[in-house]
């Protein structure tokens, strides 16, 4: 691997984590706006985005056919990667602030190392162990002073335990979805896996919730384009290249 490809990885990595960061801001944002429910937030989130993703697969169309098992990572990765995780993630932040969801959130490359030394044989080096051990320790004191803190330690701690989940399916999929964007390409395995992820959502909200829920107001809506745009399409797409 070239040293301007690697870096070139790396500034995508760095882009893509920056404008992912921005999402829980957005979240509590929407949320203090007016009393809209997680369900109907995600399901405009993966609405407004999935003109973008259609677009992308129309334009890769003529690539190669992908296998049977592809289409069933794609199917599986979207899912937990993308809907699983993210739902996880705005009812995580109804409970706890927007920083402390990003701590916990941005555990995923953590576990990114775990899951690669458990089972695709990349054993983690005595620096990664000595960083793993202090990020961990820093996160237990984190929650331990917060949540004493917290009026409602029940939903404080609810909340923290929902956000690690989806931070470990975005984990699994990350690690999972490594091997499959080497065969399938990185704007496709994304196109794909956002197209298969908006369908649980939408279906969720059907069952969920009403068409008066999107009666809402400018406010919400503009934090809903910006999560739709800057923090899902520009960072999915940075995050997979």
């Amino acid at each position: 691997m070239s040293g301007n490809y690697r870096l070139w990885g790396i500034v995508f990595a760095l882009a893509g984590t920056i404008a992912f960061a921005f999402r829980p801001v957005l979240i509590k944002l929407g949320y203090a706006a007016h009393p809209v429910s997680a369900t109907t937030l995600l399901f405009l989130r993966m609405t407004l985005a999935l003109p973008f993703f259609l677009v992308m697969a129309w334009w890769l169309r003529n690539s190669a056919p992908m296998a049977k098992r592809d289409w069933l990572g794609i199917i599986g990765l979207g899912f937990l990667g993308y809907y699983a995780a993210s739902l996880l993630d705005f009812l995580g932040l109804q409970y706890i602030s927007a920083g402390l969801g990003r701590l916990i959130m941005f555990l995923y490359p953590t576990l990114v190392v775990i899951l690669s030394a458990l089972f695709l044989s990349r054993p983690a080096t005595r620096r990664e162990i000595a960083a793993l051990a202090l990020t961990y320790a820093g996160i237990a004191l984190v929650l331990a002073n917060q949540g004493g803190a917290a009026g409602e330690s029940g939903l404080f701690f609810l909340g923290a335990a929902l956000v690690f989940s989806s931070a470990m399916c975005y984990a699994v999929y990350l690690v999972t979805g490594s091997q499959l964007v080497q065969r399938v390409g990185s704007m496709r395995f994304t196109a794909y896996t956002m197209m298969v992820s908006t369908v649980p959502a939408m279906v969720q909200f059907g069952l969920l919730e009403s068409p008066a829920a999107l009666v809402l107001p400018e406010k919400v809506w503009w934090y809903a384009i910006l999560l739709a745009t800057v923090c899902t399409v520009l960072p999915v797409f940075l995050v997979a290249e």
